[in-house]
């Protein structure tokens, strides 16, 4: 099973950016679609984008498209994050994980499709 390690977390203004990495380990994380979801204080995980293995296929969650981009680098076994103009309510632990499938499908924002999970990474938002 894939082991992930998220990094990239932190304090920032309204309006900055944020670059977060996801490191994984122990798998084949180059044969498996790959996620970002998020989670504030009371609140459901939520999906935030998607993308799947060989054809790098993204999908976002509206509040975020236009302002982060997903990507990866199968040689590196890493997944990104860039976080742009960033709001309050953006605020969450940030979690990566990847799923037993290698396109993204349809219900990609329904974190229990996903198998293998990091540890997550704090972001915070100030206004």
């Amino acid at each position: 099973q894939v082991q992930l390690v998220e990094s990239g977390g932190g304090l920032v203004q309204a309006g900055g950016s944020l670059r977060l990495s996801c490191a994984a380990s122990g798998g084949t994380f180059v044969a498996y679609a790959a996620g970002w979801f998020r989670q504030a204080p009371g609140k459901e995980r939520e999906g935030v984008s998607c993308i799947s293995s060989f054809d790098g296929t993204t999908y976002y969650v509206n509040s975020v498209e236009g302002r982060f981009t997903i990507s990866r680098d199968n040689a590196k076994a890493t997944m990104y994050l860039q976080m742009n103009n960033l709001k309050p309510e953006d605020t969450a632990v940030y979690y990566c994980a990847t799923g037993p499938f290698g396109r993204c499908p349809s219900d990609w924002n329904n974190y229990h499709r996903f198998r293998s999970w990091g540890q997550g990474t704090q972001v915070t938002v100030s206004s």
